[in-house]
């Protein structure tokens, strides 16, 4: 009796100590993922400092290169230049070419480029919307300070004045460039058209829209009956096309224009800025390799070097978006004298503030 009545005590102490074990268990396992945690959490920062840290200087920079001729032409011209740029600043240098001012504006918006050569039109889009800034200017072996946009028409055309287009609304062929070109478009419709309260897209019987050698050899190939160009590509086209050239003549120059710009990315670090900076405004100046830099600018275009600048170089190109608004607005029709004194004063105001804003910030950037 008393060996079953202690068998049975034994019997239930066995219950009550797994019973206590399995209580237990979920405690035990919950500990033992604190303690997990815990460790990982005191041991990270030693783990994180043993992974490589991204190496900056193995990230590309990428070149946008304003379409001059054909993309790949001018991806090859630009070349031994930015071989250059990427051993000064030791960090590879990629370029990217498109075959329009939109597709380099498009890429500049979207920050898949930190450095370009641009049009001053397109500079100042890119100053005022996406974070570039300018740091320096085309400088030409000539010393001139800035090209001039044209008209060209053919060499036995019967157009001899530009009376001669005026006088025939309707009737002749054109060829322009891109809307954010200045010799292709902005000049010529600000000093041809816009001033005689014309719009070259309406004016004439036709337009194409292409680049400067593509309109040069519409000219040339009587495709079309007048063209828009400038003088610098016009030189690099009597280069590559000496025959179609022969069969070009002037109608009209523009007031000057100035030089292209190179624009940077303001969020790069000051360091690099200012390395680019350098290595841009020095290049083919000084040193045992000057020679041969000088040649690969020559590649180029006519070009001896960049001379440092700041937005402020923007501000010619300002004035010349200013005055073809304010043409077109003394063209256009209103309902009111008022209405159109309203618009009058806010292409004024806002051209004074981009003035402002484009001095200001070069007045706030380091000296190169």
């Amino acid at each position: 009796m008393r060996a079953t009545q202690a068998m049975g005590e034994g019997l239930g102490n066995v219950r009550r100590t797994c019973s206590s074990r399995r209580t237990d268990q979920p405690w035990r396992n919950a500990l033992r993922r604190a303690a997990v945690v815990l460790l990982f959490v005191l041991a990270a920062p030693a783990l994180l400092a043993a992974q490589p840290a991204t190496d900056l200087s193995q990230v590309p920079l990428t070149f946008g290169i304003l379409p001059i001729g054909g993309a790949s032409e001018s991806l090859d011209a630009w070349r031994p230049t930015l071989d250059d740029m990427s051993r000064s600043l030791q960090r590879p240098v990629r370029s990217i070419s498109v075959s329009t001012y939109e597709g380099l504006a498009e890429a500049i918006a979207e920050e898949r480029v930190d450095i370009a050569f641009v049009s001053g039109r397109l500079a100042l889009q890119a100053v005022g919307e996406h974070r570039m800034q300018v740091v320096a200017q085309l400088t030409r072996g000539d010393g001139s300070r800035g090209y001039y946009s044209v008209l060209l028409v053919p060499k036995n055309s019967p157009i001899h004045t530009i009376a001669d287009i005026y006088s025939k609304p309707n009737h002749w062929r054109y060829a322009r460039g891109e809307s954010l070109s200045m010799s292709g478009y902005l000049v010529p419709e600000t000093q041809l058209f816009a001033s005689h309260k014309l719009d070259s897209d309406t004016f004439f019987a036709t337009v194409v829209v292409g680049n400067h050698q593509n309109n040069a050899l519409a000219v040339a190939n009587n495709e079309v009956d007048v063209a828009s160009n400038n003088t610098a590509d016009l030189e690099r086209f009597a280069q590559h096309f000496p025959e179609q050239y022969a069969r070009l003549r002037v109608l009209w120059k523009s007031s000057l224009i100035p030089h292209a710009v190179i624009i940077v990315r303001d969020d790069l670090s000051p360091q690099l800025r200012a390395a680019i900076t350098d290595f841009i405004t020095h290049y083919a100046k000084s040193g045992r390799n000057a020679a041969s830099e000088l040649a690969n600018l020559k590649l180029i275009h006519d070009i001896s070097g960049f001379a440092p600048a700041s937005n402020a170089a923007l501000v010619p190109f300002a004035d010349i978006d200013y005055t073809l608004d304010r043409r077109r607005a003394l063209s256009a029709q209103w309902v009111s004298d008022a209405a159109m004194q309203a618009r009058l004063q806010k292409i004024e105001s806002s051209h004074r503030a981009l003035v402002k804003r484009l001095n200001a910030s070069s007045a706030d950037s380091p000296s190169p």
